[in-house]
């Protein structure tokens, strides 16, 4: 697609009801992203979610999907620190999920635990700029490689990433130019998320995306629905209509 100039649609997805939906839509890529600890079960941040928890959502999806590449999050802690315990990891999201692949967060402090997957059979997709698994590291989430130093740097990684053997990057909050330029320097496709459109492919949380959440308001997030608003309404209205006695009606009774 990148060879082709096709820009890659790819959104995150949680459930096999969602998924079912996303994938008709024709979205090239789902991913089962950690933001699952977010707007699935309340979490500050994408740190607390486990693997077993992981597993189970990419499960879901995978039961719902006919075409649609599937990438699944490799939870914080469970590849940092021992390429054993990132290739065990891996290894089960594939054989319990059925998955198509995994991304990781990071660039050379990690680079050991891709080239074990790699190696294993499983495809890797990596990811760059803001990773929210460092948060804590990062105490904001502010756009990241602002300055030259860290800006050279994530042009490394991704060379770095590339040579490694990920056949895509994610590129989250960084300048624009910046990731134009590393979309020219290397041959895998980068899909940015806040990184502008210089890039081969974008990529949005679906609860983000349909307008689910209200709180969460960065710049590069388009809204293309409001079903918070809607469902309020619809739920409300169900509500009224049972304390009326207008539902069930006599057509919806047997």
């Amino acid at each position: 697609m990148k060879e082709n100039d096709e820009k890659i649609s790819m959104l995150t997805s949680y459930d096999f009801t969602t998924a079912g939906i996303v994938d008709k839509s024709g979205i090239d890529i789902i991913l089962v992203g950690d933001s699952a600890s977010n707007v699935m079960a309340g979490h500050e941040t994408t740190l607390p979610i486990t693997l077993d928890e992981m597993i189970y959502h990419a499960s879901s999806v995978i039961r719902a999907v006919k075409r649609a590449l599937v990438v699944v999050d490799l939870p914080f802690g469970t590849y940092q620190s021992d390429s054993q315990a990132a290739l065990e990891s891996a290894i089960r999201i594939m054989k319990e999920s059925g998955s198509h692949a995994v991304k990781l967060e990071g660039g050379k402090e990690i680079k050991d635990s891709i080239k074990r997957i790699i190696k294993a059979g499983i495809p890797v997709m990596g990811h760059l700029g803001l990773t929210p698994q460092s948060i804590y590291k990062f105490g904001t989430y502010t756009v990241r490689a602002k300055e030259k130093k860290e800006a050279e740097q994530l042009v490394k990684d991704a060379i770095l990433l590339e040579k490694t053997g990920c056949f895509a990057i994610v590129l989250e909050k960084v300048p624009s130019k910046l990731a134009k330029k590393i979309a020219k320097e290397i041959k895998i496709p980068i899909i940015g998320i806040g990184a502008g459109s210089g890039v081969d492919g974008q990529v949005l949380v679906l609860h983000d995306m349909l307008g689910m959440t209200k709180e969460f308001n960065p710049r590069f997030l388009r809204r293309y629905m409001n079903l918070h608003d809607d469902m309020i309404t619809a739920i409300s209205s169900f509500s009224k209509d049972i304390k009326t006695g207008n539902f069930p009606n006599e057509k919806e009774q047997y």
